[in-house]
């Protein structure tokens, strides 16, 4: 496999876990603010507030996850080494 295509695989893996981090971690955030703003208007109801606010976030982090998924699919089970090297 010659160096640029290996240099490419791994700005694509990069690019990967880092667009899918920073939107997992906006959307984490956007989440947190409101369920802050919820509690603050209503204490009364923290406890569902919470509830649906950690759900929320797993879901917002199984994308990071699926960044991290492919960017190791790109550096070690890459299906096109074959045909690049």
């Amino acid at each position: 496999m010659n160096t640029l295509s290996v240099a490419l695989i791994c700005i694509g893996a990069a690019l990967s876990i880092g667009i899918a981090g920073c939107g997992a971690g906006i959307g984490m955030g956007h989440g947190l603010r409101g369920a802050c703003d919820g509690v603050a208007r209503n204490p009364e109801a923290k406890g569902p507030i919470t509830t649906t606010m950690i759900i929320g976030m797993a879901l917002c982090e199984s994308i990071a996850i699926y960044g991290l998924v492919i960017a190791f699919i790109l550096l070690y089970a890459n299906p096109y080494k074959a045909m690049l090297g």
